[in-house]
Formats: C-alpha cells, sequence, structure tokens
C-alpha cells in the first residue's frame, strides 16, 4: 500500500519563523499517522500576480523560495496557481489534493483558504476531511510578544528599514541575489567601485544604505549597499530603485554574474548631498560604520 501524505498547502512568503513552525508540527502530525511530510507552495502570492502593481511586493523569489524548503529538508511541489485559482473547492480537495498528491491528512492556518473566490476555507476543508475520515488540523498563529508573526509584518519592517526587526522574524539574514550590470561607474570615479544588481521586479527592496554581507562565487566579503534613486547625480530613470554595492577589498571584474547580499542593519537614509565632495566624506563615514556592525555581527 502506498504511504499517504500529510500536507500542508500556502504561499510561505519568506519562509519565516512563523512558518517553520507549521513545517514543525507538519513533521510531527506525519509521524503520529505513519505518512510523509508534504508542503505544497506557491512560488509567487496570489496578491503579486492578481494585483496591479506587482512590484517589490515579495520576501523570497520562486528560486529562493524553493532553496530554502530545501534547505529545511522538506519535500516541497510548487503548485501553478494559474491552474489552481478557478477550481471548485471540491474540484481541488479531490483531483489535487486527494487524487494527484495522496493526501492521507492536512494541515493549514487559520486563515487560510483556496479555490474559486476563495470559497475552500477552514470550515470546507474540516468538513471534506471529516467526510473521508482524513486528520484535519489548524495551526494557531505563531507570536511573538503577543503579536503575530506575518509575511505582511515583515514587509512593512523593511519598508521602514527596520532590518533587525526583519532579520528576527526571517530567522535569518533578509537577502538579495542579483545580476551584476553596467552602471555610469560614477562610484569609481569617486573611489567607491559599485556592483549595480538586476534583483527582477517582484523582490522587495528596503531604501537606504546597509551594512551587507556579500558572496561572490563562493568567497564571502563585507561592504555596504546603497538602495534608492541617487538624488545627488540624478542619473536614475526608473521606478524601481538602484541597488549599488560596494564590496571592500575587492576588485574583480564581475559583470554578468549573479551575487548574494545580506543585510545586517541600516546605516541611514539615501540623502541629497550639497555636491559630490560632501557624498565621498559621507561614504567614508559609511564604510568605516559598516565595517564595526559587521565586525559585531558577522552572519556568516
Amino acid at each position: 500500500m502506498t504511504q499517504k501524505n500529510f500536507i500542508t498547502i500556502g504561499t510561505f512568503d519568506g519562509v519565516h519563523i512563523g512558518h517553520r513552525y507549521l513545517f514543525g508540527r507538519l513533521e510531527s502530525l506525519s509521524v503520529r499517522h505513519l505518512q510523509k511530510p508534504l508542503v505544497l507552495y506557491f512560488p509567487l502570492p496570489p496578491k503579486t500576480l492578481l494585483g496591479e502593481h506587482p512590484e517589490m511586493t515579495v520576501l523570497s523569489t520562486p528560486e529562493e523560495k524553493h532553496r530554502l524548503l530545501k534547505d529545511l529538508g522538506l519535500q516541497a511541489h510548487a503548485l501553478d496557481f494559474a491552474q489552481c485559482r478557478n477550481l471548485e473547492p471540491e474540484d481541488f480537495f479531490n483531483r489535487v489534493l486527494l487524487q494527484t498528491y495522496q493526501m492521507g491528512g492536512l494541515l493549514v492556518g487559520q486563515d487560510f483558504a483556496f479555490g474559486k473566490d476563495r470559497r475552500g476555507d477552514v470550515s470546507f476543508l474540516r468538513e471534506a476531511c471529516a467526510k473521508h475520515q482524513i486528520p484535519f488540523e489548524v495551526a494557531s498563529f505563531y507570536q511573538i510578544n503577543g503579536k503575530k508573526v506575518s509575511s505582511s509584518l515583515i514587509r512593512k519592517a523593511l519598508a521602514l528599514g527596520d532590518i533587525e526587526t526583519a532579520n528576527d522574524l526571517l530567522n535569518r539574514p533578509y537577502e538579495l541575489t542579483g545580476t551584476v550590470i553596467k552602471g555610469h561607474k560614477l562610484g569609481r570615479k569617486l573611489g567607491f567601485p559599485t556592483a549595480n544588481l538586476d534583483t527582477g521586479l517582484y523582490k522587495i527592496l528596503p531604501l537606504g544604505v546597509f551594512a551587507v554581507k556579500v558572496r561572490v562565487g563562493r568567497r564571502y566579503y563585507d561592504g555596504f549597499c546603497n538602495i534608492g534613486f541617487r538624488p545627488t547625480v540624478n542619473t536614475i530613470h526608473s521606478c524601481l530603485p538602484l541597488v549599488e554595492v560596494n564590496i571592500f577589498d575587492f576588485h574583480q571584474s564581475i559583470y554578468g554574474r549573479k551575487i548574494t547580499i545580506w543585510f545586517a542593519g541600516k546605516l541611514r537614509d539615501e540623502t541629497k548631498f550639497n555636491g559630490l565632495d560632501a557624498l565621498v566624506a559621507q561614504l567614508k563615514k559609511d564604510r568605516q560604520t559598516a565595517r564595526e556592525m559587521l565586525a559585531q555581527n558577522p552572519l556568516m
């Protein structure tokens, strides 16, 4: 007889500490019922796919989410939102959960809903599982200091530049991965060469100047990063902010390569300076402050 799967379903944007609590509960339930734990997830949040402004709305890209789930040792399968969104709840339950993924048990969060008009809510699932004699559990919200941990809460922290709170709720440093693209090379002329990153449309970009850890290939470096619109030189003509990373003690050409940065903390807001000399003086202070912050919080 084929072993059934004890399933949980969600978007799991950020794969944060609350999600990890849910996954821990999934592992316990699967052992109790002699089933295999299985995570079904949507690569991008439905709000991102359906919204008029999808830019900078996700904590984790599909590639990052896949890796994070894999790093947790979880068996995880991605669901196609376009194929699922208009399914009647009964069709989703029978065709997707029971037939395709051999569900033998189900764990969901309190606010979970799926299918056409989100009618596949907790009440529907409880009744459907009871009908098929399938174990069903609704997980309580994971809380810290009486506040529910959620992807929305982390997004708000990043919007405020509160890296420490975001990192605590994620249970890891917030990260960006992007391809190094050519810029105007102004940073090189100022003595602060930068790697300009294309991080895609969806990834949330906190605005300001930050101390970061940088991975190039298999090596890690300290650095600091400016995310914004460069008001002093005004060379950006885009609705998306520019990501510029100054990597300390690094002199290689890396155009076209992918690099990853992790945020240790915010140094300051982006500022318009009265000329390039004032900008350079501040960049020197930023570099020193970033070195000190990373020495106290090395991340890697």
